[in-house]
């Protein structure tokens, strides 16, 4: 992030609130960044955008299927199981849909098909349960294919 956005965007270090992926505890971490939420955006915290990827297989975030994160309801940011090797701290449906708006990015063919099923509104991925009425879709024309 720091890479990438930090060197084009007008934004001081401490105006960003990173997710304290690296601690050894992570159930910790995430109690006390969704504390930090509440502390930068109210309580309960809305976020004015959130930037999400689309995975080739509909997970968002780290939302991925079959996980029980995405049942969480009480808390807006949460530990998953583990998915590819390793567990993630996540954002949870809570805080992604009182955000104000969604800014989805897909790249690649290989996400062509969850383009369609987030278009779709196919509830049996995890990406479609983010609300979709202030959403925009920015994909390549590989993801974009079958729309």
């Amino acid at each position: 992030m720091r890479e990438s956005l930090m060197k084009h965007a007008p934004l001081r270090p401490e105006q960003v609130y990173a997710m304290p992926v690296d601690e050894k505890d992570l159930e910790s971490a995430a109690r006390r960044y969704a504390l930090t939420l509440r502390e930068i955006a109210g309580s309960p915290p809305v976020l004015d955008l959130v930037h999400l990827g689309l995975g080739p297989d509909g997970h968002t975030a780290s939302l991925v299927p079959g996980d029980p994160v995405l049942d969480v309801t009480d808390t807006d940011a949460a530990v998953t199981g583990v998915y590819q090797g390793r567990r993630r701290m996540t954002l949870t449906y809570p805080i992604l849909n009182r955000s104000r708006t969604v800014l989805w990015l897909v790249t690649g063919s290989d996400k062509a098909g969850m383009l369609v099923r987030l278009r779709d509104g196919d509830l049996s991925i995890p990406a479609s349960r983010v609300r979709r009425d202030h959403a925009l879709v920015f994909a390549d024309r590989a993801a974009a294919q079958r729309t």
